[in-house]
């Protein structure tokens, strides 16, 4: 097959990889900002197993998007036939990829450093929680993070298990050392598309990544449940808690 035959049939896969690597791009933001939320609330006096589980989702979800993301980004940035707009919204995402790893792993060993502060494995460990005067439950921000999906679903299966939380900060570490190393991209070169803020504008999500008042209020109910009959009572001895349990 000749050269031209050969890029006129690799440029429709192209555009489709980048297409499908935008969407990535935009759930990762949604999940790692999730994230965000959910960690500034360790060590305070909302802070719970529940919120831990909550945050140990969400950041399998977050490894899941970036290893298939860093996967195709590097293919289509080192082997691809890209055209000349199809190399120039790829270099854009592997800007915006980068960032966003820096981010997260700032929320990652801030996650890491508090859950150390703060251990929740015995009952008495709440009595060293802040009183921050944060109010509410992160059941909403935990929903969000969950609704939002890969492009590529969760048939993928990932060559290692799930790693934990140091693991996870290491291997996201090498993981921006390689994209620097393998893409041969100056990042000044780069120039934005978008005005500022636009990524958080409602009207331009699709709608399936949106998530409705009812679905949210489906998710807290199933999450009052669970932590009324997974509360402090459940603890034995703790009769402090079995009495404000009866109180409520």
């Amino acid at each position: 097959m000749s050269p031209w035959r050969r890029s006129v049939g690799e440029l429709p896969a192209a555009q489709g990889s980048v297409a499908e690597c935008k969407k990535a791009q935009a759930s990762l933001t949604r999940v790692t900002a999730c994230f965000q939320q959910l960690a500034m609330c360790v060590g305070g006096n909302t802070d719970c197993s529940r919120l831990r589980e909550e945050l140990e989702d969400t950041r399998l979800k977050a490894h899941h998007i970036c290893t298939g993301l860093q996967g195709r980004l590097t293919a289509l940035l080192t082997g691809a036939e890209l055209g000349p707009e199809e190399r120039e919204e790829a270099e854009r995402l592997w800007v915006l990829f980068l960032s966003g790893l820096d981010l997260f792993l700032q929320d990652l060993h801030k996650t890491a450093a508090l859950q150390a502060l703060f251990p929740l494995s015995q009952p008495r460990d709440r009595r060293a929680l802040l009183h921050t005067g944060a109010a509410g439950r992160t059941a909403e921000v935990a929903a969000r993070a969950a609704l939002v999906q890969a492009p590529w679903g969760q048939g993928e299966k990932e060559v290692e298990p799930p790693p934990d939380l140091g693991a996870h900060i290491a291997q996201l570490e090498r993981m921006a050392q390689d994209l620097l190393q393998r893409v041969s991209v100056p990042i000044w070169s780069v120039e934005a598309t978008q005005e500022a803020w636009a990524e958080g504008s409602l009207a331009e999500l699709d709608p399936d990544d949106r998530v409705t008042s009812e679905e949210l209020l489906t998710v807290e109910e199933l999450s009052q449940g669970a932590e009324r009959q997974a509360g402090c009572c459940r603890y034995p001895g703790c009769r402090l808690g079995w009495i404000l349990c009866l109180v409520n």
